[in-house]
């Protein structure tokens, strides 16, 4: 039986446009939202106090993330940007005033052209504090998907997706049919670690996951590790492709272990795809479609832990599944308009077992000492943040699930 749905824990009136991105730090201190204008709020989690806001993008924001000191926009305007992060004002922490006149605005690094045609968001690839790859739609083609390099901002692979390439284990026997623009895409790899130790295994094992405008999503990998760089799709092999979704592909997610991926669309179906299976099998199928009652889906995301799944649908409700058995886990109803962006708090805690024990028995924080105990930390790692078209940002405080 569903959980009862709860109500917000805190509610963020920074924008006036629609909010169309999340994403959490991954230290859970920070929100970062952005909105239809083009502008960026980063938000802290301690006093909900807005640590910075300014006007990133001249159109729609497509993305955001932090990536070291660093923030990454990406808009409508085909541009992506790289910000240095401002540091964050003591009195924004600890509850100062609520509306500070001089905040700081992020000094711009760098910037990259970069084809926003359709709607599709960067995947960052993490190395280093230094060095990340970067996914993004091909310069000239929608279809086909760019790898780049930061800080250096170098193209090491083009054209991914080209039809000629040869592709095996496609699911309904189709060979380079037309799968129209890409929607989404992650760019990871399969050993379920997203930093590797050494920059050396940046083109090794190299995966990317596209959806794409015809409901289908194929997964190809880099099979050419020794070359570095790759042109014309060379070197990339579709290892399958599944159609589960009838219309195009709204949103994809995949587990932090990077095992699994989700697809939600116009239907009412959440795709499932093994990302460590090769070819289908009678028992175990690579593609599962999960049928729902609710047609209309913009925005999934899967928790740390890759149990438990939300989806944001055109009614601004946002629904809680099982990701092993897809039960409906409950229903969170505040945005009276479509739910666009949906983002899960990190498991910091868990992630670092060999702080646990003595950090719960002085339920301080030895960061900055500003008295935050084990149990306030593991009640934000239960935060959703949801987004919608309302230009509200919505906290809530989940249940743990757990048997």
């Amino acid at each position: 039986m569903a959980c009862p749905s709860p109500s917000p824990i805190h509610l963020l009136r920074s924008h006036s446009a629609l909010v169309n991105t999340l994403f959490l730090s991954h230290d859970n201190e920070r929100i970062y939202s952005g909105d239809a204008n083009g502008r960026v709020v980063i938000t802290s989690t301690r006093s909900l106090r807005a640590i910075a806001t300014w006007n990133a993008h001249t159109d729609t924001l497509l993305g955001i993330e932090e990536w070291d000191d660093s923030i990454i926009t990406h808009g409508r305007d085909n541009q992506l940007h790289v910000w240095k992060r401002p540091p964050e004002l003591g009195s924004i922490r600890l509850e100062g005033a609520a509306s500070l006149p001089d905040l700081p605005t992020p000094i711009l690094s760098y910037s990259l052209d970069v084809n926003a045609l359709n709607y599709c968001r960067f995947s960052l690839l993490h190395f280093s504090e230094h060095e990340a790859l970067l996914a993004v739609p091909n310069l000239v083609e929608s279809a086909l998907a760019d790898v780049w390099t930061l800080p250096s901002c170098q193209r090491l692979h083009a054209a991914i997706g080209r039809p000629e390439e040869p592709i095996t284990n496609f699911s309904d026997g189709r060979s380079g049919s037309k799968t129209g623009i890409i929607m989404s895409m992650h760019l990871f790899q399969p050993d379920g670690t997203s930093q590797p130790s050494s920059s050396s295994s940046n083109e090794q094992n190299l995966r990317i996951l596209c959806a794409y405008e015809n409901g289908s999503v194929i997964l190809r990998k880099y099979t050419t590790p020794g070359k570095k760089t790759s042109v014309e799709g060379i070197g990339w092999e579709a290892i399958w492709s599944h159609k589960l979704h009838v219309e195009s592909v709204m949103s994809m997610t995949i587990s932090g272990d990077r095992t699994f991926a989700l697809t939600v669309s116009a239907d009412h179906l959440i795709g499932r795809y093994d990302l460590a299976r090769t070819q289908n099998s009678s028992e175990d199928p690579v593609a599962t479609a999960f049928r729902t009652k609710h047609p209309g889906n913009a925005a999934v995301a899967i928790r740390g832990d890759g149990r438990v799944c939300a989806v944001g649908g055109w009614d601004g409700r946002v629904r809680l599944f099982s990701t092993k058995s897809f039960k409906p886990l409950g229903t969170l109803v505040y945005h009276k308009q479509a739910c666009q962006a949906i983002a899960f708090a990190s498991t910091t805690i868990d992630s670092h077992p060999a702080r646990s024990d003595r950090e719960e028995d002085c339920n301080c924080d030895d960061d900055d000492g500003d008295e935050m105990t084990v149990d306030e930390k593991r009640a934000r790692e239960r935060w959703l943040i949801t987004g919608g078209k309302d230009a509200r940002v919505s906290i809530w405080e989940l249940m743990s699930f757990e048997k």
